[in-house]
């Protein structure tokens, strides 16, 4: 069953707040309850602190209502050493009476579009699509409310928080709670649905149900005519160093592509490329990455990144190549690893990292509401986040106005620019 966030209980917290109403809290006792709690101690960690938490990470995850690779230590860490010039903080909860680790959220901070100040903004890093906390499941709201303590008395933080986004689950009902304890403000900046995988069932019964029977015998055929031109083969790679080598191939696979055109691909800027590396080469050795591939005589025509965080999957990045476009790579190669997703008894979920349900694995049934939120980490109202928030609000509403002018016009021009089919004189 897939979690839709209650956005209507939301609402009546949330929504007045744009509207400039005031809102009344939760009744004190669900905030003295928090209060209540076993300590929790929290800390901003250092590089070094981040390199010695694995075994702890490793724990959290088996705890975690919601685990999110774009959280790993080891990523944040990695980020800040790609990234030099911008300002990384990753905090670390404490549960003061087992000394276990309950919690990890990393920020990066910016100035948004549209504001005059600035927040700390999730995820922390490029080419990141999660920026849900990783909380333990048992201690989730008093978690989440020493987090927020953390943030609203630390003078060196900002205390505007903006996630974009994240997955309207189990931690944003629990993140929502707090916030109404708190009378913290917030406002939904947007929303969309992203294709998530999630069943029961085995790839090929799945598939039957979730693609048409048209679309499947279109796909066989793709695939035939592929098989034509040489062995194909579907390979999973995990070894580190064949992973290493596995990955420079997509690297210039999606260089050579649309995105490489269009100055988006990896390869197209030094930091984001040596950051890909190290956080591959991070995760390869905690078993933790894998390349899914389509290759025809060993060469690879679709490539698929996956990352994973307990016991969630994520198909991070993706590139096929388009001398073979005519035949669906991507989507052939989406048969195949849905196949080896639902086979695998360690993976609960797999998220696709989509922006919106807009794209290729769309094919997948299942939707996660995705959000993106701004609130404020201390109690009580802030004149300082209405501002903020609903200029950021504003900017974004102009950017999606002008997209859409921009792609109205640009139809239009394809239009105007395509020949005037004429009719054919009837023969003499």
């Amino acid at each position: 069953m897939q979690h839709q966030f209650p956005l209507a209980a939301a609402n009546a917290f949330v929504a007045p707040q744009a509207q400039g109403q005031r809102v009344e809290p939760l009744e004190r006792a669900t905030l003295s309850s928090l209060r209540r709690a076993p300590a929790i101690t929290v800390e901003v960690a250092s590089a070094a602190r981040l390199t010695n938490i694995r075994a702890e990470w490793d724990d959290l995850l088996r705890r975690a209502e919601s685990p999110n690779v774009f959280m790993h230590p080891d990523l944040v860490r990695l980020a800040g050493e790609a990234y030099p010039n911008r300002t990384i903080r990753a905090l670390l909860a404490w549960h003061e009476e087992d000394l276990r680790l309950v919690g990890v959220w990393a920020f990066a901070v910016r100035r948004p579009q549209g504001a005059f100040v600035s927040v700390l903004a999730a995820p922390a890093m490029e080419h990141a699509y999660l920026a849900t906390p990783v909380i333990d499941r048992e201690r989730i709201e008093e978690t989440l409310d020493a987090l927020l303590d953390h943030i609203a008395e630390d003078a060196s933080l900002p205390k505007i928080i903006a996630l974009d986004p994240v997955g309207a689950d189990a931690t944003m009902d629990a993140l929502t709670r707090v916030l109404a304890a708190r009378g913290s403000p917030s406002r939904i900046m947007a929303q969309a649905m992203r294709p998530r995988l999630v069943s029961e069932l085995d790839g090929k019964l799945y598939l039957a149900n979730a693609l048409s029977s048209g679309s499947r015998k279109k796909l066989r055929q793709h695939r035939r005519r592929l098989a034509e031109r040489g062995h194909l083969e579907f390979k999973i790679v995990t070894e580190p160093a064949a992973l290493r080598e596995a990955f420079e191939a997509f690297l210039h696979l999606e260089a050579s592509g649309w995105k490489g055109r269009q100055g988006t691909a990896l390869l197209g800027n030094a930091a984001d490329a040596a950051f890909a590396r190290s956080m591959i080469a991070a995760l390869a050795s905690e078993g933790d990455a894998a390349v899914h591939a389509l290759t025809i005589d060993g060469r690879p025509v679709s490539m698929q990144i996956v990352l994973r965080a307990g016991a969630g999957a994520f198909t991070w990045k993706t590139a096929y190549d388009e001398a073979f476009q005519d035949s669906s790579p991507g989507m052939l190669l989406l048969e195949d690893y849905t196949a080896a997703f639902l086979a695998d008894a360690g993976i609960a979920f797999v998220d696709s990292c989509s922006y919106d349900d807009s794209g290729f694995m769309a094919a997948w049934s299942e939707r996660q509401q995705i959000v993106n939120f701004w609130f404020d980490a201390r109690r009580g109202r802030s004149v300082a986040f209405a501002i903020a928030s609903r200029l950021h609000y504003g900017a974004l509403a102009l950017r999606a106005a002008v997209k859409a002018l921009y792609l109205s016009y640009k139809s239009k021009w394809r239009r105007r620019k395509q020949p005037v089919q004429t009719a054919a004189k009837p023969a003499a």
